[in-house]
């Protein structure tokens, strides 16, 4: 591949003069941007780049948010259960929380919404008082336990809070403004249109985000700091005038409890009670109707407007139906794996499509391990990320990247800033053939079926290293960079509009997840319509515990497709049928699945692949025309993702040994019909020796560690 320019953006840095313009130079940048805590000087705005200018509307306001205290963002908390040894129970309900994040609001229009519970007994408790940060309960009964609903300030917003932390910064802690005040609103308009003129050099505003950040929950005890985090949550939107707001709409009163859920919150992997989607609605409508209010402002003053899909997000919805509303010209994602990227590049209702690779330009990443500093590698990291971001990026167009950070800090690490230079070359060559037409596809169509749907189309609530046990965001990081069209449905998608433009069916997770489906298994029009389809030819794969649901005859609603299910304890003096293992040849060497204890084969035509001792591992089973498949987990790797395809295509009745495959796991390859390119790539360390039919014939290749080989056909 040879030198090209454009498609990259650079993170610039005041002082750092010389270096910011070498490296954009370097890595064939055309647009520079500030990043958190950094700034651009005149002689970098004047270098003749593209300029992208970092604006939190909701943050970086301190001197109007110390004037206007009662306008910070809130959110409800729960105390910690308090078990009464006596008839009286004092809570302290700032005990348990980090308190340079929280203040107790404590004015009447808030206590309006506290509750207070006896968690025992289940019940709301009325007789209870409050004075000097503590909530006193008389009349208690002994030996239950009480925990307190109340409505805290948030007085230091998270993402500044983790850099501050993470990067040991000495200087003001900045707080959040909430927009949900007219006041408030009012003052960021002006804001903006002051900053719109300030800033003639700006070509692009990144919006980071917009008014609300997922939820992240930091505790008073080190030994568990980070007490609860949830990318899809909206429970850091909620202020005494919003929950006035929406009993208007909806004509109901949504309470501290609906949040609260007895402490368990409603993690986005759980499904949603109706109170929730209802609450979704309205977050989603107020920010998409102020927001556009200021894409426009920017627009009006010759510049684009990009929103970064991270930090405060909560509102925006890429993948919602009034994202378009907006009027955004790009979105910006931050990727560490292969589904985020597809996450971003399948958005339809913005013109430029970027993500923010990783390693982040600071000093420990965020586990807390070195990485631009003494012990760190960042430039193994960089492999590691590419190496997933890669095998996307073959799959649907990304039109930019980019890096965030202190560009200072790559000085010590020359390596890194040489394979910078190389990926940004590789994804520029990559980004030109989708310009000129799509990808080569293989024929089996997929749907992967779960509460979300749509909306949460490629993402399981955040970053893969937060929930790596999660088996659908394995699942999803296999598929997105697997040659096949991939489609997210709901229950209500499968119910209202059939299944027949799918010839895979996906349903993975843990029983009760909003993956697997819930309650949703409950509804009989879902089992008739997916056992239909898959009798007349579809095939439905399960992991895990996909269509699981307590009560029936069986724990897995569709074990009759599956022929396989879970004992959960009902079925302990049952015999069992003895298999063994057939068709190994479908399971790649190196293969890795974790057993689930319990799963049993529920007939005799139910073939076994692969199994540890007594415990099944996978499985396929003949239903009418079509199949089930078993998986009893999974996690993405070069075999597991190559086991995965082979089991798509050889339920559905393809050749494993088809064109435009390779025959080494640790490789893939893709085939750009328009160009006659063909791209196969190294996703291991070692170099691998790769052959690949063609149209025009067997083409072999041999290609480095985490390389990859480009050629004409």
């Amino acid at each position: 591949m040879g030198k090209t320019k454009g498609g990259f953006t650079l993170p610039g840095e005041s002082g750092y003069e010389e270096l910011t313009l070498q490296m954009a130079e370097k890595w064939g940048a055309d647009v520079i941007r500030d990043s958190d805590g950094t700034e651009l000087s005149p002689e970098i705005i004047n270098a003749g780049y593209g300029i992208y200018s970092t604006i939190c509307i909701i943050r970086d306001h301190n001197e109007w948010a110390k004037k206007n205290p009662d306008k910070l963002q809130q959110t409800f908390l729960m105390t910690d259960p308090v078990v009464a040894s006596g008839d009286t129970v004092t809570i302290d309900l700032m005990k348990d929380f980090f308190a340079e994040q929280f203040k107790i609001n404590d004015s009447s229009e808030s206590k309006e919404y506290w509750q207070v519970f006896d968690r025992t007994a289940d019940k709301e408790i009325t007789g209870w008082t409050y004075s000097d940060g503590k909530v006193t309960i008389k009349n208690a009964q002994p030996w239950h336990k009480y925990t307190v609903n109340f409505l805290a300030w948030r007085i230091w917003e998270e993402i500044s809070m983790y850099n501050h932390t993470t990067n040991n910064w000495d200087k003001e802690h900045l707080m959040q403004i909430d927009p949900r005040y007219p006041e408030t609103r009012e003052y960021m308009l002006s804001w903006l249109k002051n900053w719109c003129e300030t800033h003639p050099a700006t070509t692009v505003v990144r919006f980071t985000s917009m008014f609300y950040n997922f939820v992240w929950i930091w505790g008073s005890n080190p030994r568990n700091q980070q007490r609860y985090s949830d990318w899809g949550s909206y429970d850091f939107t909620v202020s005494p005038p919003a929950l006035k707001e929406f009993e208007k709409r909806y004509g109901y009163r949504i309470t501290s409890e609906d949040f609260i859920n007895k402490g368990n919150l409603h993690a986005t992997h759980m499904p949603a009670p109706q109170s929730k989607l209802d609450w979704m609605e309205f977050i989603n409508d107020f920010v998409v109707d102020f927001g556009k209010q200021l894409v426009d402002m920017v627009h009006e003053y010759g510049k684009k407007a990009y929103v970064f899909y991270d930090d405060s997000w909560v509102g925006v919805e890429p993948w919602g139906k009034r994202f378009k509303d907006f009027g955004f010209d790009g979105l910006i994602k931050c990727v560490f794996n292969g589904f985020e990227c597809r996450l971003c590049a399948g958005v339809d209702a913005v013109e430029t499509h970027e993500i923010r690779l990783h390693p982040y330009l600071f000093p420990v990443g965020l586990g807390g391990a070195p990485t631009f500093a003494p012990g760190g590698n960042p430039t193994r990291e960089a492999q590691g990320y590419w190496k997933n971001v890669r095998r996307a990026l073959l799959r649907e167009k990304i039109d930019r990247i980019g890096l965030g950070g202190y560009l200072s800090l790559t000085l010590p690490f020359p390596d890194f800033n040489d394979y910078i230079e190389k990926i940004s070359d590789e994804f520029r060559e990559i980004r030109d053939f989708h310009t000129d037409g799509k990808p080569y596809i293989l024929k089996p169509r997929v749907a992967v079926l779960s509460f979300w749907g749509s909306l949460r189309s490629w993402t399981c609530s955040g970053h893969y290293h937060e929930h790596p046990e999660v088996d659908l965001i394995n699942v999803n990081e296999a598929l997105s960079g697997l040659p096949l069209d991939v489609k997210f449905i709901s229950f209500d998608d499968l119910k209202e509009k059939g299944l027949d433009g799918y010839d895979v069916v996906i349903n993975a997770g843990f029983a009760g997840s909003a993956w697997s489906g819930g309650s949703e298994w409950a509804d009989v029009k879902v089992i008739e319509t997916l056992t239909k389809w898959v009798y007349n030819g579809g095939v439905f794969i399960g992991v895990n515990e996909p269509s699981a649901l307590s009560g029936g005859d069986t724990f897995f609603k569709m074990a009759h497709v599956l022929g396989v299910d879970k004992d959960m304890g009902e079925k302990i003096c049952h015999g069992r049928y003895s298999f063994d293992v057939e068709n190994p040849s479908i399971v790649v060497d190196g293969t890795k699945i974790d057993p689930r204890r319990g799963i049993y084969l529920t007939d005799s035509d139910t073939k076994v692949l692969m199994a540890d001792d007594i415990h099944p591992l996978i499985t396929t089973h003949p239903f009418g025309k079509g199949q089930g498949v078993y998986l009893a987990s999974f996690k993405h790797g070069e075999p597991n993702n190559r086991t995965l395809l082979n089991l798509i295509l050889s339920a559905a009745g393809e050749d494993l040994n088809q064109n435009y495959l390779t025959d080494n796991p640790y490789t893939e390859c893709c085939y750009y019909p328009a160009d006659k390119k063909l791209v196969v790539i190294n996703n291991s360390d070692k170099e691998q020796t790769v052959t690949v039919n063609t149209e025009s014939g067997v083409k072999t290749f041999t290609i480095a560690g985490f390389d990859s080989e480009i050629t004409e056909l």
